[in-house]
């Protein structure tokens, strides 16, 4: 019993290794099963399990069928196959055996055709090797690019940023503060002082300038209350976070 069938290219299994067959070629064959949405000689396939098939003839075909799944999974996913019974098997193979030495000798020799037809193949495969190298290429520079921003990125992101100094007494937190007075000429015990009082007052109301920093932060020395930051102090200050960058 013979029929025809279409058959999942994944299910059909060759026992001619594709090494056997030239990659430009099985490329080329593939671009034209997908562009014409088959192949237009069957593959002969026997039947070795449910739903395994083993191709019988065709195994160039076959291989060029599954590098076009390789290239497009759904179009190419399905091949028209004909599938013969273990008893046909023999007179198929004489068939098909027959039928390439009767139409290879009655083809027509035109060395003109040969040559130009030679020469149209050797341009298809240039033409697909300088397409394929031109889309390494692009995902090359595509790939060099992203590492190029990633790293651009990164050395920004480790950038100190500039902050003026009204904003460290509105935002730092008191430890961070603490530190940066004590960079700036206050003891330990005088720096606890002023950022406690930095922070009860910027709790009220932001300071709206340096100004009112050496205004409203007060500190207690001995039974009285003092400035804690001088104007003379606050220079100091800024000259000292000026040398640096701070974040």
């Amino acid at each position: 019993m013979t029929k025809f069938l279409m058959v999942d290219v994944e299910s059909v299994n060759s026992n001619v290794p594709r090494s056997e067959f030239s990659e430009s070629d099985l490329n080329m064959i593939a671009d034209m099963i997908l562009n014409s949405g088959g192949i237009v000689k069957p593959l002969v396939l026997k039947k070795t399990g449910f739903e395994k098939y083993e191709v019988v003839n065709g195994h160039f075909e076959y291989h060029a069928a599954v590098r076009a799944s390789e290239k497009n999974s759904i179009a190419g996913e399905m091949v028209n196959a004909l599938i013969i019974s273990p008893e046909k098997e023999e007179a198929i193979l004489k068939q098909t055996a027959a039928l390439r030495g009767v139409e290879f000798s009655n083809q027509p020799v035109n060395p003109i055709t040969q040559t130009t037809n030679l020469e149209s193949s050797r341009i298809a495969n240039l033409e697909l090797r300088l397409e394929k190298q031109l889309n390494d290429f692009r995902s090359e520079l595509a790939q060099e690019r992203e590492r190029v921003e990633n790293k651009l990125n990164k050395i920004q992101s480790q950038i100190p940023k500039q902050i003026r100094p009204l904003d460290v007494f509105n935002t730092l937190s008191l430890s961070e503060l603490t530190l940066r007075l004590v960079n700036a000429g206050f003891s330990n015990q005088t720096a606890t002082k002023v950022t406690e009082s930095v922070e009860k007052e910027r709790n009220k109301k932001p300071f709206a300038s340096l100004n009112d920093v050496v205004a409203r932060v007060k500190i207690t020395s001995g039974k009285r209350q003092v400035k804690g930051i001088t104007s003379d102090k606050m220079i100091a200050i800024i000259d000292s976070w000026s040398r640096t960058l701070f974040t």
